[in-house]
């Protein structure tokens, strides 16, 4: 399985950019979808996941209302809508697989496959 994440970007305070990771491979029917990231000097966190077995997402409390994910299922697709970008959403945001579950989790060690990092600055 390989996950292919695009989107990042500079912006300023106030502004969106919208992430996406593509997965390929046997990711099989029933996994979840998840974006994490981690700002320099900080632990990485969790940022908002998608089941893609029952639709249901899960967002951290610090993008609650302001983030957005979805997905494409026939693309095996999912996508990360950023509004209202404040300077502490710069970081390097991943997207990440878990085909071991169906529910999301906000542990970055249920996830085994990883993408690559894709930057996001907010200027302020």
């Amino acid at each position: 399985v390989q996950l292919q994440a695009s989107g990042g970007g500079l912006v300023q305070t106030g502004g969106s950019l919208n992430l996406s990771c593509a997965a390929s491979g046997r990711t099989g029917s029933s996994y979840v979808m998840s974006w994490f990231r981690q700002a320099p000097g900080k632990e990485r966190e969790f940022v908002a996941g998608l089941s893609l077995w029952n639709g249901m997402s899960g967002y951290a409390d610090s993008v609650k209302g302001r983030f957005s994910i979805s997905r494409d299922i026939r693309k095996i697709t999912v996508y990360l809508q950023m509004n209202s970008l404040k300077p502490e959403d710069t970081a390097d945001y991943r997207c990440a697989l878990d085909t071991a579950g169906n529910i999301v989790s906000r542990i970055s060690g249920r996830y085994r496959y990883w993408g690559q990092g894709t930057l996001v600055t907010v200027s302020s």
